[in-house]
């Protein structure tokens, strides 16, 4: 069996990781969890760690550590032989770090529409934002470290991606073009 192959993105709200995301898993047949889509589905659901999300959801915060990665560990347990993204997953160090542990071994596309949660809100993303900027500094050296971050930059998903589908080609083989 080949080894699997398994990315995170990691972006500030709003820099288009759902984009690139969409593309990649198209283009290379990854399996695709967002962090954000399932905690929305765990409060939908209203189970326990969803009720507990909603909460620091409805401030403008970040779900704490601990309960972000009890509910990742567990969506990943099921996709063990399978390649995968991770969208909005790991945000801070200890999640990464975590993860690390772990793995030791509506819109164009479906005509919904677009609604604006809470957590999109102006005052929310800017409390996001700022937080995104205090942690991302020791989660990118925490990849830097292992030799594993890979940065691309740009201003548009379209500048992007072809950048990105490159750099994946050398590791698994795409099932479509950049576009």
């Amino acid at each position: 069996m080949s080894k699997l192959f398994k990315m995170v993105i990691l972006g500030s709200p709003g820099s288009g990781k759902g984009t690139i995301s969409s593309r990649i898993v198209r283009d290379f047949g990854l399996k695709h969890m967002s962090s954000g889509d399932i905690l929305r589905s765990q409060v939908l659901k209203r189970t326990d760690v969803g009720q507990e999300a909603e909460k620091y959801m409805k401030a403008g915060k970040l779900v704490p550590d601990e309960t972000m990665v009890k509910l990742i560990s567990s969506e990943l347990s099921a996709l063990k032989t399978s390649n995968w993204l991770l969208d909005g997953f790991p945000r801070t160090r200890p999640q990464a770090e975590a993860l690390d542990q772990h793995e030791k071994g509506k819109d164009d596309v479906t005509g919904e529409p677009l609604v604006q949660r809470e957590d999109d809100k102006a005052e929310s993303v800017r409390r996001r934002l700022e937080y995104y900027a205090a942690n991302t500094g020791p989660l990118k050296k925490f990849y830097e470290e292992q030799g594993l971050l890979e940065c691309f930059h740009g201003t548009m998903s379209n500048e992007i991606y072809p950048r990105v589908h490159k750099y994946l080609q050398t590791y698994i083989p795409a099932h479509g073009g950049p576009f």
